[in-house]
């Protein structure tokens, strides 16, 4: 993706509330040189912040006649108003060693035999995992094949499959799971109750029926 910013002089409390009635959102560019102080257009940036790739890929910023590719890092966003107020972007090229969540994308779930045949309820544990790779190398996304799930069956960040030079992040956990499988509770167990409880009233009052006669 690719996205247009502004060289910014000014700086300070004072000057970023001037940019945001402007509506501009101040910024910074940090990384591989002299950080950058650049301002970008709100609304651009408030729609851009809406899709996935502008999370989680390299980014292309025209900033001063020149492109440069840079990773969002970090932006803060009003309290309850739709107002971003500020944005770090990193600043990286093929040689530079990240460390990004990226978005798991789960297909053929629908076609895996636990849907299909046992009946069985997918649960999505994690929706995204950070890894440790190259720029170059880094995802939009990482795709993940539900394809052959069974019952009982749970998927872990070790049955992800990585390229070369890619590793997942596992922060302290050795092997979460990602995916677990559990079969639904059986229809018989929740109908059952239900009809119970409907038929106590009934028998209630043909007992004070009979009671009257």
């Amino acid at each position: 993706m690719k996205f247009v910013a502004y060289e910014r002089t000014l700086q300070g409390t004072g000057a970023s509330r001037r940019l945001r009635i402007a509506q501009k959102v101040p910024g910074i560019v940090y990384g591989a040189g002299t950080p950058s102080m650049i301002e970008l257009d709100h609304n651009a940036l408030f729609f851009a912040l809406k899709k996935e790739a502008f999370h989680s890929s390299l980014l292309d910023m025209e900033l001063a006649g020149k492109t440069e590719q840079v990773l969002l890092r970090d932006y803060q966003m009003h309290p309850f108003r739709p107002i971003v107020l500020h944005i770090d972007f990193q600043r990286v090229d093929a040689t530079t060693k990240i460390d990004k969540k990226v978005p798991l994308h789960f297909i053929n779930e629908e076609n895996s035999p636990a849907v299909k045949t046992d009946n069985s309820v997918v649960n999505h544990v994690m929706t995204e995992i950070r890894i440790s790779c190259l720029a170059s190398q880094l995802p939009e996304f990482i795709t993940v094949d539900l394809g052959e799930l069974t019952k009982g069956q749970t998927l872990h960040a070790n049955d992800i499959k990585l390229g070369d030079g890619m590793k997942i992040m596992t922060q302290g956990k050795p092997n979460p799971v990602i995916v677990s499988v559990v079969a639904q509770a059986a229809e018989e167990e929740v109908v059952a109750p239900v009809i119970a409880a409907a038929a106590a009233p009934t028998k209630a009052k043909k007992t004070e029926k009979q009671n009257k006669k």
